[in-house]
This record gives C-alpha cells, sequence and structure tokens, in this order.
C-alpha cells in the first residue's frame, strides 16, 4: 500500500525531535510552522549565482513537454508540488545535497538519451532508489561491515550500540521519502544505502564529496543490487523502542539476507 503522509496540523511534534528529521535542524521552522513554505521561501534559501530553482508544479509548468529531469538539466528548474511533504523534503535534500541531486539527475537524462521517457533501465532504477530512499554510510571498522554483511542485527544494533555513538559508523539520510515516512510516529525505517570505508581522518563531508564524483562518473548505481539495506530504526535513538534488547530479536525492519545475495565493498576514502 501506497504511504500517505499525514496532513500537515496532524504530524505528532515528537518525530521532529527524533532522527532523522531532528537531524535537520536549518529548515526546522520550514517542518513545524503552521504553514507551508512558499516557493519563494525555499529559493531564498540558495546559494547566489545557483543554477536550479524550485518551480510551482502548475500545468503551464509541465506544458514544456519536458520530462522532469531533463526540465532540471536544461531549464534549471525542479518542478514542486506546493503543500506536499514529498516535494518539501526533496527540497531540502536539493538545498543540503546539491552536488549528489546534480550528479543523479545528469546520470537520469544520459539515460533518458538511451531509454527514451517510457522505458527504465537498471541504472535508473538504482538512481531512483538511491533518490528516494538513499543513506550514505561511513564505517571505520571493518568488524562492523561484517555483522552488516551478514544480516546480523543484533550483532551492528545491539552488541555494538557503542560504536554509533563513538563515530565508527555513521549515516547521512538522503533519501527524501524515507523522511517522509518519519512523518509517522514509531514507523519502520529501512535505508537502501551506499556504504564508505574510511579511517579517522575523513569527515562526512569528505565521504559526501567522494560519493557525488562517483555517481557523476557513474561509478555506482548502476544497478539496484549495489545498495545494501539498513534497518535505520536500529540506529540508537532512531525508534522509541529500540533501547531494548528485545526490539533487535523481533522487529519486522530486520531482514535475514537472501540466499546467493552479495554486496559490493565499499569505496574507501582517502585524504592523500
Amino acid at each position: 500500500m501506497r504511504y500517505r503522509a499525514p496532513a500537515r496540523d496532524a504530524v505528532e511534534a515528537a518525530v521532529f525531535a527524533q532522527p532523522p528529521l531532528s537531524l535537520w535542524p536549518a529548515y526546522e521552522p520550514w517542518l513545524k510552522s503552521a504553514t507551508w513554505p512558499s516557493v519563494d521561501e525555499l529559493n531564498s534559501a540558495w546559494p547566489e549565482a545557483t543554477p536550479e530553482r524550485f518551480a510551482a508544479q502548475t500545468r503551464e509548468l509541465l506544458d514544456d513537454g519536458l520530462h522532469y529531469e531533463q526540465r532540471i538539466a536544461e531549464r534549471g528548474l525542479i518542478a514542486t508540488r506546493q503543500a506536499n511533504w514529498h516535494d518539501l523534503f526533496n527540497a531540502l535534500v536539493w538545498l543540503r545535497y546539491p552536488a549528489i541531486k546534480r550528479a543523479l539527475n545528469a546520470q537520469q537524462v544520459a539515460e533518458i538519451v538511451v531509454m527514451g521517457t517510457k522505458e527504465r533501465s537498471r541504472p535508473q532504477c538504482a538512481l531512483t532508489h538511491f533518490d528516494e530512499a538513499g543513506v550514505i554510510v561511513t564505517v571505520r571498522d571493518a568488524a562492523l561491515l561484517a555483522l552488516w554483511d551478514a544480516h546480523d542485527w543484533h550483532g551492528l544494533f545491539w552488541r555494538q550500540r557503542d560504536a554509533w555513538h563513538e563515530g565508527k559508523i555513521e549515516a547521512a539520510v538522503f533519501g527524501h521519502a524515507l523522511m517522509e515516512h518519519a512523518l509517522t510516529p514509531g514507523k519502520l525505517l529501512v535505508g537502501k544505502a551506499l556504504v564508505f570505508m574510511a579511517g579517522p581522518e575523513p569527515t562526512m563531508g569528505d565521504v559526501l564529496t567522494v560519493c557525488a564524483q562517483g555517481i557523476a562518473t557513474g561509478q555506482w548505481l548502476r544497478d539496484p543490487l549495489e545498495l545494501r539495506p539498513l534497518p535505520l530504526s536500529g540506529i540508537p535513538g532512531w525508534h522509541p523502542d529500540n533501547a531494548q534488547e528485545a526490539f533487535h530479536l523481533t522487529a519486522d525492519c530486520y531482514q535475514p539476507k537472501r540466499e546467493g545475495r552479495h554486496y559490493p565493498q565499499p569505496q574507501r576514502v582517502n585524504l592523500s
């Protein structure tokens, strides 16, 4: 069943105090206000000389005949439905991660040239999955990756709970659909992750730069199977029940690894 976000006046305030939504404090007024931000307000947050702009999704806009992705590439216009959670979160991701968004758009447009606007390739599916549900994960301890590889969720989220607090593994939510789903209290969230191995020196900012470059050059997101499932609700503090061990033994977001499923090796991030 397709997810239906709650009405703005029905969203419980508690969801904004818990990750992932609490991790976007710069945009808190737009999220918590009784009124929706206008397209002009969203555009006011762009740095000067940014080529993209949000544009109200009107019939007049759509009559240009362009595909959504082509309109961004050719006209710099991001069609945005007003008073819509999904499109508001998409706008916030554009503002926070513009380089990754541009890389995704460029790859989508390149695939449209090959496939046309009616068919979708495996790369297009991977790009879309990441755009909607993507998570960028930095791992600084290979033992944690081994637990993840094995879908040992109890180990990754409970036995190694301190690793999340100590920065040995950290996740940055990118997918705007994930953020929309977080509007429902207690909803179990599962992201689709690109994974990066790093030592102590590279920051998340360094990882984001490498991520954008890898997508832009077509190094990643050529197939949906590249993406690893990550049950975000297992991360300490990301679900109201996960402070109890029982959650990590029974939660429906924890699925066993399918027979024959293999994940690609993560990209290593070095500062040399």
